[in-house]
């Protein structure tokens, strides 16, 4: 999920662990994001890739999640096989502060208040107008969402903020 450590250098490990999204709170902030078929995701720090996958078994979505960590990388990899959607999805490991933003038009992201910050110049600048940007509990600072919503699943709550560029 992260990729700071807390001297502010790249690192090629996490600066927190991965902590999953229920089911029911994927299809909650994949209708926030208004998902449909023509959308290209980017997840980063993707996890097992749940987001990814729901999209692309609900919509034929296409997706392209970004973690670090390897062995969570291999396991997306598998369940999307599973799911047949392996074709529809891609997982790459590495640092989601080097990634290229300009074909999203979708951006999920479940990461801490400071990385989200890091990111925000990058999603500014690289996104087309019209693109979402979905976060799991955590905002951009001062840019204000265009939709929040609060969805509980497994009794656990949290506040979904969508942003349209």
């Amino acid at each position: 999920m992260g990729e700071l450590q807390s001297s502010g250098a790249v690192s090629d490990r996490p600066d927190i662990g991965y902590i999953p999204t229920p089911a029911a709170m994927v299809t909650t902030l994949l209708y926030l994001a208004r998902v449909g078929p023509t959308d290209v995701i980017y997840d980063l720090g993707c996890g097992d890739g749940r987001v990814l996958i729901a999209a692309a078994q609900r919509w034929g979505t296409l997706g392209v999640g970004i973690e670090l960590d390897g062995a969570l990388v291999a396991k997306a990899r598998s369940q999307a096989i599973a799911a047949n959607v392996a074709h529809l999805v891609e997982f790459r490991q590495g640092n989601l502060f080097d990634c290229d933003l300009h074909h999203a038009t979708v951006v999920f992201l479940y990461l801490l208040p400071h990385l989200n910050l890091r990111l925000r110049p990058r999603l500014q600048a690289q996104l087309q107008p019209g693109s979402r940007i979905i976060s799991r509990d955590f905002d951009l600072g001062d840019w204000p969402p265009t939709r929040t919503c609060t969805a509980v699943a497994e009794e656990e709550p949290a506040t979904l903020y969508c942003w349209e560029r």
